[in-house]
């Protein structure tokens, strides 16, 4: 595995894969990798010859109250996962390296980032798609992969590419979970043992509204009724939101289809996890 920590040392290198013919793969991530980080790798290597991830913990998309400092970081131990995997590039960069001067520019979002995250973390999705736009910029790919769980992110991106015309193909995988179900993020490490206990209800409560869509339920309220009534055994889980969504804008459904997307947001203690299925998927 090729490593590099400049901008011109990654250019250089996805230059040479690409006068060998080869098509490029990009897995953007913040670091501290798990399964799910491992297996957007598996889906860019379908697409793709030479892939390359890149780790950055994005100061730009922290709140000056968010877990920035305390965000989990393991250089070493990713860079043997990414090579273990079969990353043929990892470009770690800096912060220096990425902003070297104050920004001029960044990527607004468009509507859909009011709601949901956007709407609990203000100027996240600016930080999210000013980081991706410039990682898209360097690295150049065919194709790039982003995980389902970050749903909103993922539409967001998508949006952008297709808006600006970048020349890169997005690819959404689906989420990797624990065999309890938990869905798999670097937060999940913040977790006590009790914490962690606790946190299955997310994933319960989006099991319980995919069970009741799969019997003939397309009612909204009732959806949603069934994944609360989850919620309700913990309730000490502080939730910012449990919403059922179109698939392509994001925007409150009354009616479920096949598409919908069941989200949910909640605070386990001090640690904040997000979770998505897709009804009928």
């Amino acid at each position: 595995m090729l490593t590099a920590e400049t901008i011109a040392a990654t250019r250089a290198a996805v230059a040479a894969a690409r006068t060998e013919g080869k098509r490029i793969g990009f897995v953007p991530t913040m670091g501290s990798l798990h399964e799910g980080h491992l297996r957007l790798v598996d889906e860019a290597r379908r697409h793709a010859a030479f892939v390359v991830m890149s780790i950055f913990v994005n100061p730009l998309q922290f709140a000056p109250t968010e877990d920035l400092a305390r965000y989990p970081r393991d250089p070493d131990g990713d860079a043997a996962k990414a090579a273990g995997r079969g990353v043929d590039l990892l470009f770690m960069p800096g912060v220096g390296e990425m902003y070297p001067r104050e920004m001029r520019a960044e990527v607004i979002p468009c509507a859909l980032h009011r709601r949901w995250e956007g709407a609990v973390r203000p100027g996240h999705f600016a930080g999210v798609l000013t980081v991706v736009a410039k990682l898209l910029n360097i690295v150049q790919p065919d194709i790039a992969v982003f995980g389902q769980k970050d749903v909103q992110q993922a539409t967001l991106v998508r949006a952008m590419v297709e808006d600006l015309a970048i020349p890169t193909t997005i690819v959404v995988a689906p989420t990797t979970r624990e065999e309890d179900g938990l869905a798999m993020s670097s937060r999940n490490s913040y977790l006590s043992r009790d914490e962690r206990r606790r946190a299955l209800a997310l994933s319960r409560s989006l099991f319980a509204m995919r069970d009741s869509f799969a019997r003939g339920e397309r009612r909204a309220d009732a959806l949603l009724t069934a994944g609360r009534k989850v919620l309700d055994d913990e309730p000490t889980i502080a939730i910012d939101y449990l919403a059922l969504a179109d698939g392509m804008t994001l925007e409150p459904v009354e009616t479920a289809e096949k598409g919908t997307v069941a989200m949910i947001a909640a605070r386990v203690g001090k640690t904040r996890l997000i979770d998505n299925l897709i009804l009928g998927a």
